[in-house]
């Protein structure tokens, strides 16, 4: 096999320049060198690898052999004018580019162009990549972006957009065409356009992921001219023109509409509740001031009985008027009713304040509870200290009675109902014995969900271990 006959300038200018030589041998990049007329004068061996041609069968040919034929035409034209106005860049940017393999095969490819200059003759160095594979990045990236459910915008540092998706065009009723190269301004409501560049500037000074101007509320526009409330998030995007922005923009407005039906909901709702606590208040209270009517008709033991029933119904009323005076009417303040129940209990035996005080300590702790669980921890709380004033204490003996609440940690607490009175007597066994609030205590036991330890020992000492409800 003979070797071409090489150009007699090209042979002069690689005698004397053997480095230029073995630099273009050595190029990761295909390089092709080619004369005023087109013909391939030059290549290495990275174009073998890249077109499929041996060196020799490239030698003297028109360069247009390794270009597509459909862009042959254009690229004679493209080569002319290089060699009028000549400069080092790359070739044709902003238009995909094809080389065509020895096997008729076509692949994506990226160009510079370089003018070397012999004596008077004149070549085109050109540095050939073949870009097949970030194409197929580049795809991938498309279809993630084309096929998101929110719409995608990216925009270069000027503001312009370079890319957007399906979901854009339905979201903002433009065309692909009405919107790339335009500003991404024209997205924005008017009265925001002149804040919406500082934003770019200040994302840029400091680019990382995030929600736009977390906090405030944003809009789109549409073609149309409606606005419409939505989220974006930021995305920096390093790519070869530069960092671009990637805005990912969801329409929230069925979100702004289902959030405003709902707190409308949660009014109705909390004015209902309101209503149905305060009409329970009033007729438990109703039901306390007729048991009291018929005490005043009635026996001293009836009225005793009744007295009792009275602070039984004045205990589950009371719920209902914290409920009703907080708003809150999932939970309540477990130390702040026990607190006012204790001030209710003093009352109603105010004529024994003398001999028998009563403490409360640990109030302030934040241990809540549902109304399910409240109502009976208020009556079993009713029905010890009950049993205490009428029991403890015979025959005007002094003493004292507590109710202490504190935290066993933080999910649990205690409450501690004692007394130093006499004890309660070896034989009675609770919801055994012949008083009523006494065969009550077991059940709201339970009712609290509750471990409940009783000592005999120094007075009276009840204590309810259970978990709350402020987790």
């Amino acid at each position: 096999m003979t070797t071409p006959k090489i150009h007699n300038a090209v042979r002069n200018a690689l005698n004397s320049e053997t480095l230029f030589q073995q630099v273009v041998e050595s190029s990761p990049s295909a390089m092709v060198m080619v004369d005023s007329d087109g013909s391939i004068v030059l290549v290495n061996t990275q174009t073998e690898r890249v077109f499929g041609y041996p060196r020799v069968e490239l030698i003297g040919k028109p360069v247009e052999l390794l270009v597509p034929e459909r862009s042959h035409n254009q690229h004679r034209e493209y080569r002319k004018k290089f060699l009028t106005m000549p400069e080092s860049r790359p070739m044709r940017v902003g238009r995909d580019l094809y080389g065509r393999r020895k096997d008729g095969s076509e692949f994506p490819v990226e160009i510079g162009l370089n003018l070397i200059q012999s004596g008077s003759v004149s070549f085109v160095l050109s540095a050939i990549v073949d870009i097949t594979e970030r194409k197929r990045h580049e795809e991938r990236i498309r279809q993630v972006v084309e096929s998101a459910p929110s719409s995608m915008v990216m925009v270069d540092a000027k503001g312009i957009v370079v890319l957007i998706n399906a979901q854009t065009e339905r979201m903002f009723g433009y065309s692909r065409d009405e919107l790339l190269g335009k500003p991404m301004e024209i997205l924005v409501p008017e009265r925001f356009r002149r804040q919406h560049p500082e934003y770019r500037r200040n994302f840029y000074s400091a680019p990382q992921s995030r929600p736009m101007e977390a906090g405030h509320n944003l809009y789109g526009l549409h073609k149309n001219g409606n606005e419409f409330p939505v989220e974006i998030g930021l995305n920096p995007i390093e790519t070869e023109d530069g960092l671009m922005v990637l805005s990912a923009i969801v329409d929230i407005s069925a979100r702004q509409i289902a959030k405003q039906e709902l707190e409308t909901a949660l009014k109705e709702k909390t004015v209902l509740l309101n209503e149905i606590h305060h009409r329970v208040k009033n007729n438990l209270q109703v039901i306390a001031s007729l048991l009291n009517l018929q005490a005043s008709h009635s026996g001293l033991e009836a009225q005793k009985i009744l007295a009792e029933s009275q602070n039984r119904i004045k205990t589950m009323a009371l719920i209902h008027q914290l409920l009703y005076e907080r708003k809150d009417f999932s939970r309540t303040h477990l130390g702040y009713y026990l607190e006012r129940l204790g001030q209710l209990l003093r009352d109603t035996y105010s004529e024994r304040r003398r001999e028998i005080s009563f403490k409360t300590a640990g109030m302030r702790h934040e241990v809540y509870l549902d109304i399910g669980r409240a109502i009976p921890c208020g009556l079993l709380v009713n029905e010890i200290v009950t049993n205490a004033y009428k029991y403890a204490f015979p025959d005007g003996r002094r003493g004292e009675i507590c109710l202490s609440l504190q935290r066993t940690n933080s999910l649990g607490a205690e409450l501690i109902i004692s007394d130093s009175g006499v004890g309660l007597p070896e034989g009675i066994e609770l919801g055994n014995a012949r008083s009523l609030g006494f065969q009550l205590i077991p059940l709201l036991v339970e009712q609290l969900q509750a471990e409940l330890r009783l000592s005999r020992t120094a007075g009276t000492r009840f204590s309810l271990i259970f978990t709350t409800g402020d987790e």
